[in-house]
């Protein structure tokens, strides 16, 4: 009876939060386009509150959902089969992102910047020095906080795999359930915590919109970077719109019904610019809308979005090319292919936070000396290029779990 009457209320509030939705998107328009610096610094005060919030609620459920999940679930036939799927179609969907990237790089050719369009006297950011060795190294923490106060997603990720087959080697039965039971309760607070936040999502969306269409006014040199741009856009299109729908079909799932019910997980991520913070909001959009089951998405969803980034994939492959060859540095087609499988596993071990991709391909290009100088003219552009990454990067772990939960309902 109650699943039945569920899509009825769902219809009756469906109007009510579009009209939320609309009056939040057109007010964070209006505040941005104005000159009103009281309502821009509003909208920046609200963006980065819910921001913090995001944060604060989105690493504890991912460690929870995968904890609870790994707890409850033997290591039998089907969970080694939904594990070895996701693992299968999350490196195989960021690696055909970065290749996408190579054959656009190719096709367009993007020109060099020209020496009077930049300036080499200062570096705009201090990024540390390091490898991507250095950074491996960082994913086994020093203790169990730190993975959570330092806000670090794939050592998270990987204390909480521990945990959750750890406690199913617990001998004692009773001491297996309680601790069981305890962090299944902490999994319901955090959901609870995510319904009240939803529900006032628009309140975000408007901060968010306003302090990206005050962004996109300041001055902008578009000068030299049309073709770098051309490819990571066009890379991120490609992606969403005919790599991943060809991926769904694949398995007989409609795209066009998909990405429709996904909307509102994708929006969410194209304006907080960080897949970890859109966590909560895809997992429940994607059990809603997309009839995928609790089991599957609760460990697929966590699991993808902190290591499936197509998106940030194609822009550190693009990034690091055009300043390798802006710099006089050869670029043949073997090096190409090496920074394919490199942009792959970078991809993978960034954390989906705001600007981790801008910022990893700093630290790539810094450790072989490259000077990065000029990612001070991309910068302007990353708002909007994070915004495609990230909803690109949302949509394929949506399209991952759903293709999992359907080949997981026909081997039923």
């Amino acid at each position: 009876m109650c699943a039945q009457e569920q899509p009825a209320d769902t219809k009756k509030r469906r109007p009510t939060r579009a009209i939320f939705y609309l009056c939040a998107i057109l007010l964070g328009i209006a505040s941005g386009l104005s000159e009103i610096a009281l309502l821009q610094n509003f909208a920046l005060f609200v963006s980065d509150i819910f921001i913090k919030i995001f944060k604060c609620i989105s690493l504890p459920i991912i460690a929870l959902s995968l904890i609870v999940t790994l707890s409850q679930y033997n290591a039998d036939a089907k969970m080694q089969r939904i594990w070895q799927s996701a693992l299968k179609y999350t490196i195989s969907t960021t690696l055909i992102a970065a290749f996408v990237s190579f054959f656009l790089y190719l096709l367009i050719a993007p020109n060099n910047i020209t020496a009077q369009s930049f300036s080499t006297t200062a570096d705009p950011f201090a990024t540390p020095k390091g490898n991507y060795i250095d950074f491996l190294s960082h994913l086994v923490p020093e203790s169990i906080f730190s993975p959570f106060l330092d806000h670090h997603v794939m050592s998270a990720l990987l204390v909480s795999l521990i945990l959750g087959m750890a406690i199913r080697y617990i001998p004692i039965a009773e001491s297996r359930l309680a601790i069981t039971h305890f962090f299944k309760g902490a999994h319901g607070i955090f959901l609870v915590i995510t319904a009240w936040v939803v529900k006032i999502i628009p309140i975000a969306l408007y901060g968010f919109i306003a302090t990206t269409v005050t962004q996109l006014k300041s001055g902008m040199d578009m000068s030299g970077l049309g073709g770098y741009l051309s490819v990571v856009v066009l890379a991120n299109l490609v992606q969403g719109f005919i790599i991943l729908p060809l991926f769904l079909l694949r398995y007989k799932v409609n795209p066009f019904k998909a990405m429709r019910g996904m909307m509102p997980a994708l929006s969410m991520a194209f304006f907080t610019k960080s897949s970890v913070a859109t966590l909560p909001v895809t997992m429940e959009t994607a059990e809603r809308q997309l009839g995928v089951s609790p089991k599957v998405s609760r460990f697929v969803l966590p699991l993808c979005t902190a290591i499936n980034m197509n998106g940030c994939a194609a822009f550190i492959f693009t990034t690091v090319i055009f300043l390798m060859q802006n710099n006089g540095m050869e670029i043949s087609l073997v090096t190409m292919l090496l920074w394919i499988v490199i942009a792959t596993i970078a991809a993978i071990g960034n954390a989906g936070v705001p600007m981790g991709c801008f910022f990893l391909s700093a630290s790539l290009l810094t450790s072989m000396d490259v000077p990065i100088t000029l990612l001070g003219l991309i910068l302007p552009f990353y708002a909007v290029i994070d915004m495609l990454e990230t909803a690109l990067n949302v949509w394929s772990d949506s399209c991952v779990a759903k293709v999992i939960d359907v080949k997981d309902k026909v081997t039923l």
